[in-house]
């Protein structure tokens, strides 16, 4: 058995993780967790956002919740189904609707549920939607980037099905 040497251990442990947040409409929860996640651990961690429901849109109130803290996102809405054959280390469903409607990820990677209100959902004045948006954003903000720093520190084992070489 040949052992990698220490350059090359260096090597692998500087390669940036990979990340997608999965929801349903991939218009809101999830677009906000892939852009924080990039603005804020992009030296660590590379985000991508997807949804078994695309809406073809990224919410408006998304982008200037995102924008109030100095993030400025080009995301655009997109289908899990582009992702499939992609590995990552993990793979974060954001939202209820999302755990209930792809029960199992086909993909490489480690799954796990965070869940958060749809702030789309909430009805009211143009300031108690953007207050929703804000509380989102503010939970996305507090909670995965140390999720994602316990999954660097503590990686999942990773399973391999091909037999090794002689």
């Amino acid at each position: 058995m040949k052992l990698r040497s220490w350059r090359g251990q260096r090597q692998i442990r500087n390669m940036k993780k990979r990340v997608l947040f999965l929801c349903t409409g991939n218009s809101c929860r999830s677009q906000m967790a892939e852009a924080i996640v990039n603005a804020r651990l992009g030296d660590r961690w590379e985000a991508v956002s997807a949804g078994v429901k695309p809406a073809a849109f990224v919410h408006p109130l998304a982008l200037r919740a995102l924008a109030e803290i100095g993030i400025t996102h080009q995301g655009n809405s997109k289908s899990v189904e582009e992702f499939r054959q992609a590995p990552f280390d993990l793979v974060v469903t954001v939202c209820d609707s999302a755990a209930e409607e792809c029960p199992v990820w086909l993909g490489q990677g480690k799954r796990l549920h965070l869940g958060f209100s749809d702030p789309a959902k909430v009805v009211g004045t143009e300031e108690e939607k953007m207050a929703a948006f804000r509380q989102v954003r503010d939970d996305i903000a507090s909670q995965i980037p140390p999720l994602l720093r316990c999954v660097a520190l503590f990686p999942p084992p990773v399973y391999r099905t091909e037999k090794p070489t002689a």
